[in-house]
């Protein structure tokens, strides 16, 4: 048995941090190994450990190198390794997923790039957005900008290469499709991606708290023009 169990590499990152990378034969199985040893560590609360950032097939650790270092932790991650399984959360018992249903106003005028997508794909426009609402997606990672979600896994017929030359500006609320992925832009910035439409939710309150976050599942449901009026009015 490895040392470190389902971590398969271990990355120093700076005088205060570690990056681990988990074994698993699809990025699902390594991200779900990542969740199970987020909810792990989280829960022994440590108190010199002051951030867990997850993605794909990482954790980053982030701890006060004013009372412990790198050495300690990696006797912490050998010394969890080697624990009964049960604590080390191999399964989802006990971990409550949230379930977001997302409603998408498809084709808007600021957010459309379902011709393009038409183009490259060979769908039609509403097989477009039939095959991205018949999924339930799961997010992976959190970063770009705060509150942005990387969702998947988007069907394969949608795949669709990020666009060559970024846009300078992409509208809040728009929903996006790149690669294997999609997302939703909390705010209006840059980005390369593939638009669908547009969400009338705010996904960052004003307290900085995001709505999606890793380890979440999302569902996209189509609404009217009027009905994303409605809702981002109120």
């Amino acid at each position: 048995m490895h040392p470190f169990g389902d971590i398969k590499q271990i990355v120093p990152a700076g005088l205060d941090a570690i990056l681990l990378y988990f074994a698993g034969d699809t990025v699902d199985a390594a991200n779900a190994r990542c969740q199970h040893w987020l909810h792990a560590i989280t829960n022994l609360a440590f108190p010199w450990l002051k951030e867990c950032v997850p993605a794909y097939d990482s954790l980053l650790l982030v701890f006060d190198a004013h009372k412990v270092d790198s050495h300690y932790v990696y006797q912490m991650l050998r010394s969890l390794a080697a624990q009964d399984p049960k604590i080390r959360i191999n399964g989802t018992d006990g971990v409550s997923v949230k379930t977001h249903e997302i409603p998408v106003w498809y084709g808007a005028e600021t957010a459309n790039d379902l011709a393009l997508v038409s183009q490259k794909t060979g769908l039609s426009e509403q097989d477009i957005i039939d095959a991205h609402i018949s999924m339930t997606y799961k997010v992976y990672a959190v970063g770009f900008a705060p509150g942005f979600a990387y969702m998947g896994n988007v069907p394969a017929t949608l795949h669709c290469a990020r666009l060559e030359t970024p846009r300078k500006q992409v509208p809040k609320g728009a929903v996006a499709i790149a690669d294997a992925q999609t997302a939703i832009y909390p705010s209006s910035s840059p980005g390369g991606w593939h638009l669908l439409g547009l969400c009338p939710l705010n996904l960052v309150d004003t307290s900085h708290n995001a709505l999606l976050k890793v380890g979440d599942n999302v569902k996209f449901a189509p609404i009217s023009e009027q009905e994303f009026r409605d809702l981002h009015e109120g």
